[in-house]
């Protein structure tokens, strides 16, 4: 008959982290009345969620409360900013996505969160801004694939939707200096770098009066 193990030498289960980090098909809101919330992540190609510390400092140059904002994601992917806009009281957000599956994914999302104030859209992001109202939203959201071709085209369009007052957030894999975004009547008014990513906040670009000889 083999010894009896002491209490003490008996083997602990491992404890779980007090915060539990989300699943790599996971990704977690981080601020407003769905703080915490998990949102699935779908695997489809080139779908590239923004990082937490990215829309955590995004955020807090937006400021945490976006009562009354009209805000679109159009290249929407996972929703994640929308839904982020969503959950600080923005009161119209509209996430345009062209992928079917993805959009099937956003609308099971807008359901789980009872999210009233988001409009799911299929559909072309760039067209849907060619579209739109001038002057007509406080926040635009860009972030499209990296290797696409479409933030020339999305930024020319967001231009003109944009309010004076509004905000364009861009991600993209290199930096849009001034220079790069004159054309299009936009400059830069935040930007970080993290890791491949650029983060960017643009606004309207300040046009001086000239000057008149007397």
């Amino acid at each position: 008959m083999g010894m009896k193990q002491k209490k003490s030498e008996l083997p602990r289960k491992p404890r779980a982290p007090r915060h539990a980090t989300p699943l790599a098909n996971e990704i977690r809101i981080i601020g407003g009345q769905w703080k915490r919330t998990k949102l699935a992540v779908a695997d489809r190609p080139g779908l590239r969620p923004t990082p937490d510390r990215v829309r955590e400092t995004l955020f807090n140059w937006l400021g945490q409360d976006l009562t009354g904002w009209r805000c679109i994601d159009v290249f929407a992917g996972t929703g994640v900013l929308g839904f982020e806009a969503a959950s600080r009281g923005a009161k119209e957000v509209q996430l345009v996505e062209l992928d079917t599956a993805l959009v099937a994914q956003l609308k099971r999302t807008q359901i789980q969160l009872k999210a009233n104030a988001t409009q799911v859209v299929r559909g072309d992001g760039v067209v849907t801004l060619k579209q739109m109202d001038p002057a007509s939203m406080d926040v635009i959201f860009i972030d499209p694939p990296f290797d696409s071709v479409l933030f020339e085209p999305a930024l020319a369009a967001a231009g003109r939707v944009v309010a004076a007052d509004g905000f364009i957030y861009l991600e993209a894999p290199v930096l849009w200096s001034d220079e790069s975004l004159k054309d299009m009547g936009l400059m830069v008014h935040r930007h970080l770098k993290a890791g491949a990513v650029h983060a960017h906040v643009l606004k309207r670009a300040v046009t001086l009066p000239l000057a008149t000889s007397l």
